[in-house]
């Protein structure tokens, strides 16, 4: 009886055991509208954990982009989520203003990457060719409180203007304010995005337009350090000759507390390893470097993550 019974508690444990060794580790990656830069790289990256990490379920989800995702994350309904820089610093905060109810304490970073690039287009017969001129015009700036229509504050704020000195102001995705350019009923669009962004690049091949300079007192006057002088590089977009002064904000891989060591650590490795693969899915992965990656973030690193960049030697 009591060998039988060792031999049933045995078999028990090895069908357990089996179980849990056999299940899926489930990753669901945040990113944002199909049409803008979050979402192909997500799915790049989700390809290469499904094929990486033995044993995962990685899905993408597209969303509304910073605030949704680090809301979701804090959630935990995701494992990996997209967001600008300023947003993840609001989130850590509590800024209610910004969309968040109270401090999201379970967040960590896995690593900054690409800078999201404030780019104001313009139709051409617009006018627009400045900052002030958007006064009394049609223009639309993102979801709103999503991290586009925060720097979308931020920036006019410092440029001493305000949506009430807009004719209209849509809260529009990337794509839908580009149609309606396209079809007269809006004037210009400001997008917080990478570089080479899909949208922009179909207005530019449609209709003439122009990139709106933003200044760099603009940027000096936003106070506050997510915000950099930067520069669009003459011939990015169709017609677009010369280089075009603007600010940038650096985005931010983002994962959650209660997410494992060991998967956090996967997560880092295999997204430093496999950058080619990413600059496949889309250019802006280009400036994704490694030794940046955890440099300046605005939240602490998960352990995982931490454990990758000692190995490396990458630790500022």
């Amino acid at each position: 009886m009591k060998r039988a019974l060792r031999l049933a508690l045995a078999s028990t444990a090895l069908t357990v055991c089996a179980n849990l060794q056999a299940a899926p580790t489930f990753i669901n990656i945040l990113t944002g509208g199909t049409s803008g830069v979050y979402y192909p790289i997500g799915v790049g990256i989700s390809q290469i954990y499904g094929h990486g990490i033995e044993g995962s379920k990685v899905s993408v989800q597209a969303t509304k982009a910073s605030v949704e995702n680090l809301n979701l994350l804090q959630a935990g309904r995701g494992e990996l989520a997209f967001a600008l820089g300023d947003s993840v610093a609001d989130a850590w905060k509590g800024d209610a203003e910004a969309g968040f109810k109270t401090p999201l304490k379970k967040l960590r970073a896995i690593a900054g990457t690409y800078p999201n690039y404030i780019q104001v287009v313009a139709s051409k017969e617009s006018g627009i060719r400045s900052l002030d001129d958007l006064k009394g015009k049609r223009i639309s700036v993102g979801a709103p409180k999503s991290g586009t229509e925060l720097n979308a504050r931020a920036i006019f704020k410092a440029a001493g203007l305000t949506y009430q000195d807009m004719g209209k102001v849509e809260y529009l995705p990337y794509a839908e304010s580009v149609e309606l350019i396209k079809n007269r009923q809006l004037d210009a669009t400001l997008q917080s995005s990478g570089l080479w962004q899909a949208a922009i690049r179909d207005l530019a091949a449609t209709l003439p337009v122009v990139f709106v300079p933003i200044p760099a007192q603009v940027v000096a006057k936003i106070g506050n350090d997510a915000y950099q002088q930067a520069t669009i590089p003459a011939g990015t977009y169709d017609g677009q000759e010369a280089e075009v002064p603007t600010a940038a904000i650096i985005n931010v891989l983002v994962t959650r507390q209660d997410v494992s060591d060991e998967l956090a650590y996967q997560m880092t490795r295999l997204l430093f390893d496999n950058l080619p693969r990413l600059v496949n899915a889309h250019a802006a992965a280009k400036d994704i470097r490694a030794e940046n990656a955890a440099k300046h973030l605005p939240i602490p690193l998960h352990p995982g993550a931490e454990r990758y960049y000692k190995e490396n030697q990458l630790l500022p």
